[in-house]
């Protein structure tokens, strides 16, 4: 049996998609939580401020925070990035740990397979770049953070996934496939890192108000049937999935490990 050591104080969560939504949520519940945080986002100038008035927040909080405004989903910037970690932690007294991963990136394609028309189909790029962003990065970043001896016995990974991987929305077709592999990659995570006593789970989150969100097709629809149809009387918030994601994260969690765990309220089971 792998001993579990996943202490929060003091120790870092490494959050992909940092700026808003569930990313920023959960980068705010772990630091308060006693979490120092690194944050990946990708912003121009006109959301840049977002991800600022995160990193002041977790300040603020009394914790520190470390933010990088690069592609994600880019080979060169993971290595980059993953280069200043290894710097920073191994500077650090005591020497730290990540002992959370979440990975939330909602940059994809949007559009549909069929079209009336064959240009405004979506495309082979588009639908290897969605892919890529949303699920196979997942993999990569876990890969280099396990070899780079980064993370280790009691640390979490978290994967953001959504209804759409087994249901149908207009234009969500490369998404929606995307978050399919991306639950398959969870699964097969988790039996490799169980050894390592490293969890990995999909939390699959009910429909919420965020800035991806709303780039969905007829999203206000989709607003409103969730609302009606969530037994809770309301949407999903992402603070509803960042509490969640921080009381998994103790020790106590150890055995729960491959799984989509539902945080929506009910609204999944209501068709």
């Amino acid at each position: 049996m792998v001993t579990q050591q996943n202490s929060l104080s003091g120790n870092w969560a490494l959050i992909l998609g940092a700026s808003s939504g569930f990313g920023a949520a959960t980068a705010l519940e772990l630091a308060r939580r006693g979490m120092n945080i690194f944050g990946v986002h990708l912003d121009r100038s006109t959301t840049l401020p977002n991800a600022e008035k995160v990193k002041a927040e977790i300040e603020g909080i009394g914790q520190r925070a470390v933010f990088f405004n690069v592609n994600a989903a880019n080979a060169t910037k993971r290595a980059e990035v993953l280069d200043r970690i290894s710097t920073l932690l191994a500077g650090s007294e005591p020497a730290g740990k990540v002992m959370v991963l979440l990975h939330s990136l909602a940059f994809g394609s949007l559009g549909e397979f069929i079209a009336e028309q064959p240009r405004d189909a979506i495309k082979q790029p588009q639908v290897e770049m969605t892919l890529d962003v949303m699920a196979n990065s997942l993999v990569y970043w876990t890969q280099d953070l396990v070899y780079r001896g980064l993370m280790g016995a009691g640390a979490r990974i978290f994967a953001m996934t959504s209804s759409g991987s087994h249901r149908v929305w207009r234009g969500y077709g490369a998404v929606s496939g995307a978050k399919a592999c991306l639950e398959a990659y969870v699964r097969q995570l988790a039996v490799e890192l169980a050894p390592k006593g490293i969890t990995v789970n999909a939390v699959r989150a009910g429909v919420t108000d965020t800035r991806a969100a709303r780039a969905i097709p007829e999203f206000d629809k989709m607003a409103h049937e969730a609302s009606t149809r969530n037994p809770m009387g309301r949407m999903t918030r992402p603070e509803d999935v960042a509490a969640t994601i921080g009381a998994l994260c103790v020790p106590e969690t150890y055995w729960l490990t491959g799984n989509v765990l539902g945080v929506d309220g009910g609204e999944d089971n209501i068709s």
